[in-house]
């Protein structure tokens, strides 16, 4: 019996998959951390005698060479790639036995990139089931923009293109195994479900139930920012990145951190947002570690700074930079954890005011505030409070001189991104106020928050 695993990794919002017959294996799309691809391989008693990419991934460092390299498995890359290493090029049509059970066929469906591969598997007594990576996803696809605005609206009319033949060459039972839509800013749009067939995407995927015409309009029109990191994972997994140093870094006492913070270095504090707020060591920032920080720690960050992570233990610290790895964030210069107090040293802690959208109102009623928005654009447009600066928050480092004077209330979704924005703020040695509510509740309190549908023109 064929057995296909997902392995999730749900801060970046993708999967990867083992798939064995109880004897062989193989693995489709594995993040860097190959450790747990291994592990699973080592329990299940299985040989992983291939690695398959569906694309060059432009959100995550691959895994696919160096668990190649370490089990000895043959590495299946789009023939049409160009790479700096050592592959198994494989184009459509191809074909590769594993096993005596197992037989996986390319199939050329761009649209993501252009060289994006999907790989079917065909195996006695059980439906086909599809790896589409980046293509057909549940309720969606991926997007088509990573590759430059000039391919854009080339690569969604490909993107079509494949989602159609999927669903024509495959039949209704197949199922699909997608790498991206589980939060992943690789799809268009956010996954809808667990799983699915091809018969089911027939009834709900826009790719699959609108025109060509309509589908491309409505896909651009809903495209938005992406992270800024994702410039930097195309080249890195076509140099072919080795396993990542999972070593724990060195620790950092208080005159080490103030000299880090000092320097220019970022010192992030991995904490919940109510604990950053509660007590902080100044001048560090605050990425909880209880969010998806490694998104916007990526995102953020400018590429190649120092980095030093504070955190509640030492395995908070841990899986943080199991996180960052995958990114291609290898470089952390040293950690500290425990008591914030300890980190600080005589340097007192700072904290940050807390309040909710009911507070804004009360305030805005008795003196002038400004009012900071850090959601993205799409965000911005279903809705704002009237009066507020919209400064998204991957743009905030750029623009914090657009940041009007004065005391600043800042905002997001949940409370969240806030919280990055307000310790940067802070930082920067501005009087803020974070605004940890979510935003569904704002018009209930008071707050002048106005939905899209009542503006006649929209700010972005």
């Amino acid at each position: 019996m064929v057995d296909i695993i997902a392995l999730d990794t749900p801060t970046l919002g993708d999967r990867s998959y083992l798939v064995t017959d109880g004897d062989v294996a193989f693995v489709v799309d594995p993040q860097r951390d190959i450790d747990r691809f291994l592990t699973l391989a080592q329990q299940r008693g299985v040989c992983v005698t291939d690695v398959f990419e569906t694309h060059i991934h432009n959100d995550y460092v691959t895994g696919g060479l160096a668990l190649a390299q370490a089990t000895g498995a043959a590495y299946h890359v789009n023939a049409a790639d160009t790479v700096s290493f050592d592959r198994q090029p494989i184009s459509d049509g191809d074909e590769v036995q594993i096993g005596p059970a197992m037989r996986v066929r390319a199939l050329t469906t761009p649209g993501h990139t252009f060289t994006h591969l999907s790989y079917v598997l065909e195996t006695p007594g059980r439906p086909p089931a599809v790896f589409t990576g980046g293509s057909l996803l549940y309720g969606s696809t991926g997007r088509p923009d990573l590759l430059g605005t000039v391919h854009t609206e080339e690569l969604a009319h490909a993107q079509y293109g494949s989602a159609r033949r999927l669903a024509t060459e495959l039949p209704d039972d197949a199922e699909i195994y997608p790498t991206h839509g589980f939060g992943s800013f690789c799809s268009a749009t956010q996954a809808q479900g667990e799983q699915s067939t091809i018969g089911q995407e027939k009834q709900t995927n826009p790719a699959l139930t609108q025109d060509e015409q309509d589908y491309v309009h409505s896909l651009l029109q809903g495209l938005d920012d992406y992270p800024a990191y994702y410039t930097h994972m195309m080249p890195l997994n076509t140099a072919g990145p080795q396993a990542p140093d999972l070593s724990p870094p060195e620790q950092a006492d208080a005159p080490e951190l103030r000299r880090r913070l000092e320097s220019g270095e970022w010192v992030v504090d991995l904490r919940t947002r109510t604990a950053f707020a509660a007590g902080h060591v100044p001048g560090t920032l605050n990425f909880g570690a209880d969010g998806n920080f490694v998104t916007y720690l990526g995102w953020l960050i400018p590429w190649g700074t120092p980095l030093t992570l504070l955190g509640d233990t030492a395995e908070q610290v841990a899986e943080a930079q199991r996180e960052l790895v995958r990114i291609g964030l290898d470089r952390i210069e040293a950690a500290a954890t425990g008591d914030p107090h300890e980190w600080s040293g005589d340097t007192p802690l700072e904290s940050l005011a807390v309040a909710d959208f009911a507070d804004l109102a009360t305030v805005l009623h008795h003196r002038p505030v400004v009012v900071l928005d850090v959601r993205r654009n799409q965000e911005w447009a279903t809705g704002h409070l009237d009066g507020a600066v919209h400064i998204p928050l991957h743009d905030l480092l750029d623009r914090l001189t657009d940041v009007p004077p004065g005391e600043v209330w800042v905002h997001c979704r949940s409370g969240y991104r806030a919280s990055i924005a307000a310790s940067i703020l802070a930082a920067a040695g501005r009087h803020v106020v974070v605004i940890d509510d979510d935003i569904d509740q704002a018009a209930a309190t008071g707050a002048p928050f106005r939905a899209a549908a009542q503006h006649s023109a929209v700010t972005r």
